[in-house]
């Protein structure tokens, strides 16, 4: 019998030792839902619509999405590229005006639209920045397919692009852990930064901002590269995309939290990185949601893709979020 009960109290001692080292989850953050558009965008029956990576607008106000078309990512990553077009350019009310990007892209991951209209496109799987005209015909690439290197012609899983005059900006990557600069014809001119997974990079007038996804933070900088400030995301959430909303504010779209669990929250941040609002936008459902990237339209409508949903949605800002 005394055998039995030293076995019961070492089994309970052992139940409450792993509970401690294995805390329950905090409950997942609760903030205002923000109704989705209806009926946006309109996507053609025939299309091949897979997970939906990027977004931006031109412009003309025209939406850019870029999607995988079928193809989910896994690694290691395959090798063909994918054969359905990749590039959608929508209306301002939803309608496809042009498609491409077929048998281009293996794993696509960020769009920028350039001041000038041309598409900056980066791809995690061939490990290079590409350039093209707005219907679709390549006129750069930067880095070496399949090539995984930090230094002046390699990449390590490029994600996303930015511009300031005569500088395109490269968050680079989830391999790498910088920011590269290049003129726009290609010549590299510097890289900067010390990050865990760039993930997105944005300006405005006065900083260049990054998403430094797995340090659980917005990096601020001056023009020059210099940080300035360091905005920690609340409970450690995942920052995945950002975009300047005017005055030193800023969206953030968070595909993950603290706890490590998908969903997609936007944030509005003061321009002293305090935030304003936030609201959640995603599916219902366990991990239904991946907030991805987000653009804005300058009408008040933020443009938000959700890689586990394979959709892109547009939301109304509520009045004075976009100043």
């Amino acid at each position: 019998m005394l055998k039995t009960k030293r076995a019961g109290f070492m089994g309970a001692a052992i139940l409450l030792a792993l509970a401690a080292c294995n805390p329950a989850p905090p409950p997942r953050e609760e903030v205002p839902k923000l109704a989705v558009d209806a009926g946006w965008p309109t996507i053609p029956a025939g299309a091949k619509f897979g997970e939906v990576s990027a977004v931006d607008v031109d412009g003309e106000g025209n939406v850019w999405v870029l999607h995988r078309a079928g193809r989910k990512w896994a690694e290691p990553f395959p090798k063909e590229p994918i054969p359905e077009p990749t590039v959608f350019k929508f209306s301002p009310e939803g309608k496809l005006l042009a498609e491409w990007g077929a048998g281009v892209f293996v794993m696509p991951h960020g769009i920028s639209i350039a001041p000038d209209g041309k598409v900056w496109i980066t791809d995690v799987a061939r490990e290079q920045v590409m350039r093209f005209s707005p219907e679709g015909a390549l006129e750069l690439t930067l880095g070496e397919q399949g090539v995984t290197r930090q230094d002046a012609s390699h990449f390590g899983r490029p994600a996303d692009v930015a511009f300031l005059p005569g500088r395109v900006l490269v968050a680079d990557g989830y391999v790498n852990t910088r920011v590269a600069e290049f003129a726009p014809d290609g010549a590299f001119l510097r890289d900067w930064g010390d990050f865990k997974v760039a993930h997105a990079v944005a300006v405005d007038d006065r900083h260049i901002y990054v998403a430094d996804r797995e340090h659980a933070r917005i990096a601020v900088y001056d023009h020059g590269g210099k940080e300035v400030a360091s905005w920690p995301s609340p409970a450690g959430n995942h920052t995945y995309a950002i975009k300047p909303l005017g005055g030193g504010r800023l969206l953030a779209v968070e595909g993950r939290d603290g706890a490590d669990r998908n969903g997609a929250i936007l944030r509005i941040y003061s321009a002293d990185g305090k935030v304003e609002a936030s609201f959640d936008i995603g599916l219902p459902g366990e991990d239904a949601s991946l907030g991805h990237d987000l653009a804005l339209d300058g009408k008040g409508h933020a443009y938000v893709t959700d890689v586990n949903g394979g959709r892109v949605v547009r939301v109304t800002l509520p009045t004075g979020a976009a100043k």
